[in-house]
């Protein structure tokens, strides 16, 4: 387990930061930047790193909490992480989207709850399916 989430950790740091690096080409072009805002980089791609590399995967593969806890726990760290790494990349932007705030909340749970239970929908057919793919191998 530990060792999954270490991978997962490092590709999606890996990849945020190639991510974050294409926003800054796009929006920043031309201009030059601090060297000290490269810790604000580094900063979001650990943020995503951590939300969706180790919290996500151990909160929906490993732990086994109640499907509202999950939801609510991912909702508010998305949220959280979320914010938070809009305002490493810019602090106007931040406060641009700050009012809008208590309606990300509301979008955020929704669709955690919904991806849920698509998730779990396709997740038991899944192992419904290899449960009867084991039966008819023990039969024949």
């Amino acid at each position: 387990m530990i060792k999954n989430l270490k991978q997962s950790f490092f590709q999606v740091f890996a990849v945020t930061s190639v991510w974050i690096t294409l926003l800054l080409t796009i929006f920043f072009n031309g201009q030059t930047i601090a060297l000290s805002y490269l810790w604000n980089l580094i900063g979001i791609s650990t943020i995503s790193a951590l939300l969706f590399g180790v919290i996500y995967s151990g909160l929906w593969n490993y732990l086994t909490l109640k499907p509202i806890s999950n939801i609510l726990i991912s909702s508010i760290l998305n949220i959280v992480g979320g914010l938070t790494a809009v305002w490493l990349f810019s602090s106007e932007m931040f406060y641009l989207i700050a009012p809008w705030i208590p309606g990300m909340v509301i979008l955020s749970i929704i669709l955690h709850t919904i991806t849920f239970y698509l998730y779990a929908k396709m997740d038991a057919k899944k192992k419904a399916k290899e449960l009867n793919d084991l039966v008819k191998n023990k039969i024949n």
